[in-house]
């Protein structure tokens, strides 16, 4: 049986340690100055060198070598002994399988025991977050002050769950993800050792593929060598179930032109060919966050050729920013969720109808519903507005029709009946206040939305708060980030008697907005964008779907749109 190749080029010397300079330099200059501590942690994403680089010190705290700047030297005996896994003072103990606080007391009983071969027993626990709570307490004391000729050296993928009073015991060394570049370099290498045919296209989409871990890319290296033959783009593209480059291009034009039927069309041609649903949406995903890099001025960091560098500037330049966002957290959630869905594609299909839907990012059914409700309204039953000198709102920028909207021209509303109250009422209104009197619908599902009286002269409506709500987070969000998160929390927007009301799922989160900072804030760029003074209130509106405060009842557009069926939700 053939070694695997992860195996076989193990680094055996710490200049054969890639991308993780700042962990080899601390510990050869230990080993250099005999200051090697007695208890370490490396902690890092799996496949970048932890264990690794636990066997490498185990073997200079044991090498022969005079010279203590050349230990490991890796041809003494000890060092022999360590590479074929027959030096019996190297102790490698799974913590996955030996979580119990039994095996830590058997440890801590064996640990007094002199080293039989060389100058340190070394303790290597890998996976040590796996360890129970009992199992770290027992080990504590030991781990604190251990015997003078032992060494424990602890790895971890996650760290956050070794408890503090572990992490206060030990040396803390934190491994990176190897860069792309890295990774192709050392194919490169290993490919010509093993005399394997590769063309470099295939190394770069390795190197991806591992997502910056090297045993990752090895082990992907070693499967698609294992045919024999010369290991292509396309083979590679086959076996690892990732799509071509232009697919992903093609569904990225079919959202920036609103085409749902082709962006389907491009999912289901994909996922034909054999691609895997998750894989396809990572790669979705990869290339948007190169989108934001590059509409952010980051597109130097963007590892990608002149030509496709040239097609992201392009796409980056006609993409809304809150769309791109939104669209971005739409395909990263189909590739967690495309393994509990029953049907393959159904994430990334949701994932594309959701964003040709609702293009202004972070829109929800509530907001929908009332934006439904304004529309059908025929244009005779609207309030004219007052006239005023504050300049009006900018419109909305022109959208393509939603996925499931039918389109302008198809739409016959039917003619509502005349509303003489209701006119009449506005203009006594505008004739004893100055301004437009606020008008509540009552029996009329199809009312249109209220309109707003402010002092300042100016009348709006609940669509025109919602239509420059993007705008409104937008600034506040670029004056103060904690503001702009705080307001982000908001999942619904109600605007009544000249207040506008944002809703919160629990009082922590309410708390957090309303603060006389983020309040004053937000009544300013309100001010700035709609041209009134509006107050701001803010309530608790419970779990997703839930009923709006118990204030908001007795009609409205709100509750218009509750009886439509829509529903205060969470924004995503």
């Amino acid at each position: 049986m053939s070694q695997a190749l992860y195996r076989k080029w193990r680094p055996r010397l710490w200049d054969e340690v890639i991308a993780q300079e700042h962990v080899v330099q601390t510990l050869r200059n230990a080993v250099r100055t005999g200051r090697v501590g007695h208890a370490y942690l490396f902690s890092g994403p799996r496949g970048t060198g932890k264990t690794t680089s636990a066997r490498l010190l185990a073997k200079a705290v044991n090498c022969l070598e005079p010279d203590l700047a050349k230990r490991p030297c890796d041809r003494c005996d000890h060092c022999v002994a360590i590479n074929e896994g027959r030096f019996l003072d190297l102790i490698e103990i799974d913590a996955a399988s030996n979580t119990s606080v039994d095996d830590v007391r058997d440890l801590r009983d064996k640990i007094n025991f002199a080293p039989s071969q060389g100058r340190y027993k070394v303790y290597i626990i890998d996976e040590v977050h796996m360890l129970s709570t009992a199992a770290f307490n027992a080990l504590l004391k030991t781990l604190e002050e251990p015997p003078p000729h032992a060494i424990f050296i602890l790895a971890t993928t996650e760290v956050h769950k070794i408890p503090a009073t572990v992490l206060s015991r030990v040396q803390r060394h934190e491994f990176r993800r190897i860069p792309v570049p890295e990774i192709v370099k050392h194919l490169k290498a290993l490919a010509q050792a093993e005399k394997l045919d590769v063309d470099e296209e295939a190394l770069t989409l390795i190197a991806r593929q591992a997502t910056g871990a090297m045993r990752d890319a090895i082990s992907l290296l070693d499967q698609l060598a294992s045919t024999g033959r010369r290991v292509t783009l396309a083979e590679a593209q086959e076996v690892l179930g990732t799509a071509t480059s232009s697919m992903v291009l093609d569904l990225v034009d079919a959202i920036l032109a609103g085409e749902a039927g082709r962006g389907l069309a491009v999912i289901q041609t994909a996922l034909d060919a054999g691609t895997d649903a998750r894989q396809f949406a990572r790669q979705v995903v990869d290339y948007l966050r190169n989108l934001m890099l590059v509409r952010v001025g980051s597109g130097e960091s963007v590892d990608a050729p002149k030509e496709l560098r040239e097609q992201m500037a392009r796409h980056a330049a006609s993409f809304d920013p809150a769309r791109l966002l939104q669209a971005i957290k739409l395909f990263n959630s189909a590739a967690v969720d495309t393994r509990s869905a029953w049907h393959p594609g159904l994430a990334l299909e949701l994932a594309l109808a959701e964003i040709l839907e609702t293009p202004e990012a972070g829109a929800h059914a509530a907001s929908a519903a009332v934006t439904a409700v304004e529309r059908s309204a025929p244009q005779s039953s609207r309030t004219a507005p007052t006239r005023s000198a504050a300049p009006p709102p900018e419109p909305p920028p022109d959208e393509p029709p939603g996925l499931f909207e039918a389109p302008p021209a198809r739409q016959t509303p039917a003619p509502a009946e005349p509303r003489p109250g209701k006119q009449e009422a506005a203009r006594s209104g505008s004739t004893a206040g100055g301004g437009a009197a606020a008008v509540r619908p009552t029996a009329q599902p199809t009312a249109p939305s209220p309109q707003q009286a402010n002092p300042s002269g100016r009348t709006i409506t609940q669509s025109d708060v919602q239509a420059q709500w993007s705008r409104i987070r937008q600034m506040v969000q670029k004056e103060n980030k904690l503001t702009g998160a705080a307001l982000n929390s908001s999942v619904s927007r109600i605007l009544k008697d000249n207040v506008l009301i944002l809703g919160f799922q629990t009082e922590v989160v309410k708390s957090k907005m309303e603060t006389a900072e983020n309040l004053e804030l937000l009544r300013k760029t309100l001010q700035a964008i709609l041209g009134v003074n509006l107050g701001v209130r803010c309530v608790v509106v419970g779990a997703k779907g839930g009923q709006p405060p118990d204030d908001m009842e007795g009609g409205g557009m709100v509750n218009t749109a509750l009886d439509l069926g829509g529903k205060i939700m969470h924004e995503e």
